[in-house]
């Protein structure tokens, strides 16, 4: 008897704190669609479950291995799901699994954080370049070519 295979899920990913506040926010949006998160922090797992929280090492600019072993994680998450699409709200996690996802044919989805009213945050900004669809919080900062502006997640 052949095996039914599972549908590839959406991977749901942000770094703490307001991030992962946003990203949780747009749960609605993948209702009743087989969804997977992934974060920095374990201490996120109540929030989602019963679903599957996938924990990656936290890291930033200021310590380059720690982002290394971030990015690394995050291949090997995106390889082991391969999704069919890439929900992020930022940062370092969110912007790895949009390249990575992009790079295995996956949908992607980048949402600038709230928190940067005045410009796009860096990974934002190097984020267009992977995301299908680029997208800010902030109307003020949408352009013609991206990123574009929907309305805000708070």
């Amino acid at each position: 008897m052949k095996q039914r295979r599972q549908p590839r899920p959406i991977l749901a990913i942000a770094s703490g704190g307001g991030h992962w506040t946003q990203l949780m926010r747009l749960r609605p949006a993948w209702e009743g669609l087989p969804v997977v998160y992934a974060t920095v922090s374990d201490g996120y797992r109540h929030e989602v479950d019963p679903a599957l929280l996938f924990v990656v090492p936290d890291g930033n600019l200021q310590s380059r291995v720690a982002l290394a072993k971030m990015a690394v994680a995050v291949l090997l998450l995106v390889l082991r799901l391969r999704p069919k699409a890439v929900v992020t709200t930022g940062a370092a996690p969110g912007f790895f699994a949009v390249v990575f996802g992009k790079m295995m044919g996956a949908r992607t989805v980048w949402i600038d954080s709230i928190a940067n009213a005045d410009e796009l945050s860096l990974s934002g900004k190097k984020a267009k370049h992977f995301a299908d669809a680029w997208l800010t919080q902030w109307k003020h900062l949408a352009l013609p070519d991206g990123p574009h502006y929907y309305g805000g997640v708070l």
